[in-house]
Order: structure tokens, then sequence, then C-alpha cells
């Protein structure tokens, strides 16, 4: 947490009134010539000490502090929108753009539950949603009443690669391993996602399955609100296998309690000894990414300070180093390149969905 910088008040001391009381006029005037000046250095003081004491690191600066921001997780606790969330609230405090920025969950139906919430708070610029290319599918798969359209699109901040994982006692060793006996009998080896139907871990093992030759319709698909529900039923061998993004379970690999069989994007992970699955044989090339929108009705100038905020945060040193260890790739983006960005999104969605035959 960013330190507080307060007044620095220039202190007076006083003669004690029971042993120093004047006796005579002309010792009252010259106490009170004594005090004047010294009252009047004081003040000077203060006006020349207290701003820039006010504003050093406070982001007044650059117009980035605003006051009671709340940010909302639209899934549990320990998801990527909530990794997202937590460390860039963190890094905007420690790199002193704002203060006290309160993050919080409401999740379900895979952030259509937040989604809607958001839009209900029509005009109000102090809260925005940490979100991605789940949410986008979630309002497809649900036919949510809220979309993203009726939003006030930010900013999009990172891109990172799922994983494919198992737990650490799994027989499954190699890519190949496990696609081999998930092509034998696919309804038998479930896999798990932290996504709704349409959302990214979703469709990257139906698109691993459509390259390994089997029918999407017969993948046996378990949706969890988030990678921190998953994480305990992969970690409990309720589901053979689960696909989630690179931040959410780096530590759980490192730790060795995940194995990492495969990495979904065009490269391999610096810190994971995984191939790519194209590299494996299998032609897919999936990347997710996470953003942040924030209300309808909000005011230019609010837009403008929000957007503002998350500019400097993308610029910061704090930042730069998140990302770096969590493992995303800088695709940040703002505006209206936003805005088209998701509609670019939202029609992917619907031709991925329609090309597997879901």
């Amino acid at each position: 947490m960013a330190k507080t910088r307060g007044h620095h008040v220039a202190h007076i001391t006083l003669p004690h009134r029971a042993s120093r009381i004047p006796s005579t006029y002309r010792q009252v005037v010259a106490l009170v010539r004594l005090r004047t000046p010294l009252a009047l250095l004081g003040a000077a003081v203060l006006v020349l000490v207290g701003p820039p004491l006010l504003t050093a690191g406070s982001g007044a600066e650059t117009g980035t502090q605003i006051p009671g921001l709340r940010l909302m997780v639209p899934n549990t606790p320990g998801g990527g929108y909530d990794i997202t969330a937590r460390t860039a609230a963190k890094n905007a405090e420690d790199a002193g753009l704002t203060h006290n920025i309160e993050v919080f969950n409401l999740p379900g139906a895979g952030g259509t539950v937040g989604l809607s919430r958001l839009v209900s708070e029509h005009g109000n610029g102090k809260l925005a949603m940490s979100m991605g290319l789940g949410v986008v599918g979630a309002v497809r798969s649900n036919h949510a009443p809220k979309t993203l359209d009726d939003t006030t699109p930010i900013a999009r901040l990172t891109e990172e690669q799922d994983v494919v994982v198992v737990a650490k006692n799994s027989p499954y060793k190699t890519i190949d391993e496990l696609i081999g006996a998930w092509k034998e009998d696919p309804g038998k080896l479930p896999v798990g996602g932290g996504s709704s139907p349409g959302g990214p871990d979703h469709l990257a093992p139906m698109l691993m399955a459509k390259a390994a030759g089997i029918a999407p319709k017969q993948v046996n698909y378990i949706p969890f609100d988030g990678g921190g529900e998953l994480l305990a039923s992969i970690l409990g061998s309720k589901v053979a296998f689960g696909v989630s993004g690179v931040g959410e379970y780096l530590d759980q690999i490192k730790a060795g309690e995940l194995r990492v069989l495969a990495v979904t994007g065009p490269e391999r992970v610096d810190e994971l000894d995984a191939p790519t699955l194209k590299e494996s044989g299998y032609d897919v090339d999936f990347t997710n990414w996470r953003g942040i929108v924030a209300p309808p009705g909000i005011s230019e100038a609010e837009r403008d300070k929000l957007t503002r905020l998350i500019e400097e945060l993308h610029d910061s040193p704090e930042w730069q180093k998140s990302m770096q260890q969590n493992g995303w790739d800088d695709a940040f983006l703002t505006g209206e390149k936003f805005g088209d960005f998701l509609d670019a999104q939202d029609k992917r969605v619907v031709s991925v969905l329609k090309e597997l035959g879901l």
C-alpha cells in the first residue's frame, strides 16, 4: 500500500499561561508583535512545504486520483479476473497513482451477473470491472440480457496463453499420452475450465479436440466460475485435466502441485518447461486477454480520468514487473479501439462456436 502523506504543520511554542502572564500593557504589545511575525512565518512555511508533500506520489500531477474507486471482479477469488484486478489495484497504489481501491467479487453465470450489476450502475464514475474473453462468451452462451455493448470500454490490458495441466499424481506425463487416452473415450475424460461455454477455457479444449480428431460435441466439458474453483477439482482428480490461464496456475506449477503438458499459444512460455500444442502436432493457436470496462452513462471527464489512470498504470515499473512475473503479454488498447476489438471478439466467438458445431 502506498503511504498517504499529510500536512506538515509548523508548531509555535507559546509561553505557559500560569507563569508568563504579562503584567503591563507594554509587555502585552511586545508579545503580540512577537507572535504576529512568527505566525506569518509559520503560515508561509506551511504554504511552501505543504503542497509538494501532499502531491508527491499522489497522482494529483497527472489527474489519476479517483477517491472511492471500486473494482469489481465478476468471478470467484483466485481466478484470472481476480488476479488481474488485485494486481492492478496494488500496482496503482504502489505507484502513487491513486489510493484505497476497493476490489470486490460478484461471481455468477460466467461473469454476466457482474456485468448486469455494472450496467445497472448507470453514470457511476467510481466503478469499473475486470473482464475478458470469458465474459464475451458467457453473454452468448447464457443469452444474457445485458451485453458489453451496454458498457463503457476503458482498456485491454494483457494477453496470455492457456495451459493444459494435470495433477501431480496424474498418469499422464505428456500431451500425447493425454490426448491418446482422450481419443479412446472422450466422455470418460472430463476436462475442466474456468469459464462458461464460449469462454476461453472452453474454446481452447474444443479446438484441441477438433485438432486431435475428436468431435467437440463428444467432449465432457465441466465449467467452473473461475480458475480458483477449477483448481480444487484438478488437484482432487475430479477432472482428468484442466485448461486455464498461465498466470492463474504459475505458482502451483512451480511448486510441483500441477504438471503442465502444453501451452495453447504460438510460442513456448519462458518460465514453463512445456511445448506448444502446435509443435506437438495439434494445429491450435489460442490466446486469452483481459481488460477493464466501466458503467454506461459516465461523463466524458470521468471516462478520461479512468483511462488516464490505466494508462499511467500500464507505463509504471510496478505493472511491467507484474506482467513479467505472471507470464502476461502486453496487449494495451484503449477507448474506441478497445470497443471495436470487443465487437470483433463477439463475432469471433459466434463464428468459432458455429465452426465447432456448438
